[in-house]
């Protein structure tokens, strides 16, 4: 088998705008897993610079999984960006010290947990997520989408905020698709059966998963 190398950086040969992204990720609190690949129209490097308001203090994490698609431009706002909402006022004031260096004593900013991307899911160009979001497995972003809640399994959005176009596949072999996890086969058999990863015969997929 000539399978590709998940250790790749770059895994197409002589282009350099698309990388396997857990080989460049430095910032420890952004989790990658493997084959999941990022497409800049750039350079790979701005990924990074795309997880905005990502501080160490927050401790909140972002974590992507195996096979994911995600395009120039995809952008994820982490829990430093948000303000008191409930609050007459949603002005920082004490960032800036001095006279106001009190004025959240007793107060914390709104926290809405890691942001978790499943499996095989294809994030669209310029789509922004918003703090705290679970993505489901095999969901697909739309471009310019703006994603203000949580997306289910298999599920195309898209929109400002972002709506639920329609479900991939029925409920019922949505579930199958779940249970098989083809994503977390070994590579390769994933190698050996990936024709039947870019049909649409859940019941072939079933039987060479042994369920």
């Amino acid at each position: 088998m000539n399978i590709p190398d998940k250790n790749d950086v770059f895994p197409l040969e002589n282009y350099k705008n698309l990388c396997f992204l857990k080989n460049i990720i430095k910032n420890p609190n952004i989790i990658v897993g493997d084959y999941t690949y990022y497409d800049d129209f750039e350079n790979v490097e701005n990924f990074e610079k795309q997880v905005k308001y990502h501080f160490d203090f927050e401790g909140d994490k972002l974590i992507i999984g195996k096979f994911c698609m995600l395009a120039s431009g995809v952008s994820f706002i982490m829990n430093g960006a948000n303000h008191l909402t409930e609050a007459i006022s949603t002005y920082p004031f004490a960032i800036f010290g001095k006279d106001w260096a009190d004025a959240m004593d007793g107060k914390k900013y709104p926290h809405k947990g890691d942001t978790i991307v499943g499996n095989d899911v294809w994030i669209g160009h310029e789509a922004t997520i918003m703090p705290g979001i679970n993505i489901g497995d095999g969901a697909i972003i739309a471009t310019k989408s703006v994603v203000t809640q949580d997306v289910p399994p298999y599920a195309i959005v898209g929109g400002n905020p972002a709506k639920i176009i329609r479900k991939r596949f029925s409920e019922t072999e949505i579930q199958e698709l779940l249970a098989i996890q083809w994503w977390h086969w070994e590579i390769e058999k994933i190698t050996k059966y990936v024709q039947y990863l870019t049909a649409n015969d859940i019941v072939s997929l079933k039987k060479v998963a042994n369920l």
